[in-house]
């Protein structure tokens, strides 16, 4: 178990140290927009904290909680996590941000290795297998049933990267959905519907482009660099990221890559799609959209509350449009405890309270625009107040009942990387989309027959 942690350890440093631009995209898109605030319970640190010791009696326990969010949405965990401690005479919890969530992923795993590993982590909810196959998170199913919590008491839809070898090692907390971000205002100025399908998303995108000669000074259409969206496409195209037994990519032969690339370049070609540069692309297609130069975008739930604070047009969101069905991939982050933590009680005091107390994360959720990951949180007063206030977060919520997720493999984060390359190739580059898929193809069967 060791040398197969510390083969992926290796893998993934590699992958951060290439695929730097695409980490920086990940994170963005699911609701992180600028540099974290600095709060008495939450560290900037580079450098991975110690792991708290088992406290004398009588004394307080600290556990250390490692996380990705910036912006407005660090503000929001900073405030959670003083709550908690406001509340709780005998444990602090010290948050510190690690950067983006592949930072994270690296520092966490080189922290395990020796032993400085934190009690409890934000996970990107594609690497928790990764950690789950490695042996190092903590089996919540004991603390759940002392608790009386079930994992029924959580939304469906947001459980499918919690549960592995018959552990359930982590839960919801940050998540969110790929999702349309309209700019109403400019489609009523021409007198356009939202599109609700793929082709109805060309026509609107082409529709809405506004150029000065040559120059496209307003786009129909963008997203970010990133994964998320192509995977969205693809399984709208009925295919799926991996085959069936995960030996291969599962929208090869098939002809759906080439679909979803082929519409996508279409849309570039024409001046409708506006393709942002790898570096720092959720924070520049954003401020496109506050600012009009673009009229659609897909983007995570997470930034809906802060869209919402920024925009001075009709704002709306709706399900991503669909090919012959609707489909979206989940994203953001679950929280898992470490394995070798010294803390575990007050570790998971502070988990169980986050999901179950009402002054846990849902004033979080309220405010970030991530997705309620409890039923009872769904059912409460505040949410259902908020959703009538603004149906847009509703939107994203209903459109749960399409997610899928078909890119679970503990050697995902590798294979993220060659497919970043792909997509590099295709949308920067204009290389043969049959060819750059099918050389993608061939180093994914490598990666998954390693």
């Amino acid at each position: 178990m060791k040398n197969k942690f510390t083969l992926i350890l290796m893998v993934t440093m590699l992958i951060s140290i290439l695929a730097g631009c695409g980490s920086s995209a990940n994170n963005t898109n699911n609701g992180a927009a600028a540099n974290t605030t600095n709060d008495s319970s939450t560290t900037n640190a580079a450098d991975p904290a110690p792991a708290a010791e088992t406290p004398a009696s009588g004394e307080k326990a600290t556990v250390q909680f490692w996380h990705s969010l910036t912006g407005k949405n660090a503000e929001y965990m900073d405030a959670l996590i003083k709550r908690f401690n406001d509340s709780h005479e005998d444990i602090e919890v010290v948050g510190t941000f690690q950067g983006s969530y592949d930072d994270e992923v690296t520092k966490l795993q080189q922290a395990i290795a020796s032993g400085t590993a934190p009690d409890v982590s934000m996970l990107e909810r594609a690497y928790v297998q990764m950690f789950a196959d490695s042996d190092v998170l903590e089996d919540l199913n004991p603390y759940m049933e002392t608790s009386g919590v079930s994992k029924d008491d959580f939304t469906e839809g947001l459980m499918g990267h919690s549960i592995f070898n018959d552990k359930l090692v982590s839960l919801p907390l940050n998540r969110s959905t790929p999702i349309l971000h309209v700019n109403k205002t400019l489609l009523d100025e021409k007198g356009l519907a939202i599109p609700t399908t793929w082709d109805e998303l060309k026509k609107v995108a082409n529709a809405l482009v506004v150029k000065d000669k040559d120059q496209v000074t307003r786009y129909g259409f963008t997203m970010p660099y990133d994964t998320w969206y192509p995977i969205a496409m693809i399984s709208q195209a009925e295919g799926t990221f991996f085959n069936a037994d995960n030996t291969s990519i599962g929208f090869g032969d098939n002809g759906v890559g080439v679909k979803v690339f082929s519409y996508l370049k279409d849309l570039q070609s024409s001046g409708a799609l506006y393709y942002p540069p790898a570096q720092d692309s959720g924070n520049i297609v954003t401020q496109m959209f506050v600012d009009g130069k673009v009229a659609m975008m897909f983007g995570s739930t997470g930034s809906i509350g802060s869209l919402a604070d920024a925009v001075d047009f009709d704002y709306v969101t709706a399900f991503l449009p669909q090919d012959k069905v609707f489909a979206n991939p989940t994203g953001g982050a679950n929280v898992a405890m470490l394995s070798g933590s010294k803390n575990k009680e007050a570790a998971w005091e502070f988990i169980n309270w986050m999901e179950t107390d009402p002054q846990g994360a849902l004033p979080f959720i309220m405010s970030s625009g991530y997705l309620p990951f409890t039923k009872k949180m769904v059912e409460s007063k505040e949410i259902q107040d908020l959703w009538a206030k603004e149906p847009n977060r509703k939107v994203a919520y209903d459109q749960l009942q399409y997610a899928t997720d078909t890119n679970k493999d503990v050697a995902w984060p590798e294979v993220m990387h060659e497919f970043f390359s792909a997509i590099e190739a295709i949308m920067y580059d204009s290389k043969d989309i049959p060819s750059t898929l099918d050389t993608f193809k061939k180093e994914a069967e490598r990666i998954l027959a390693e």
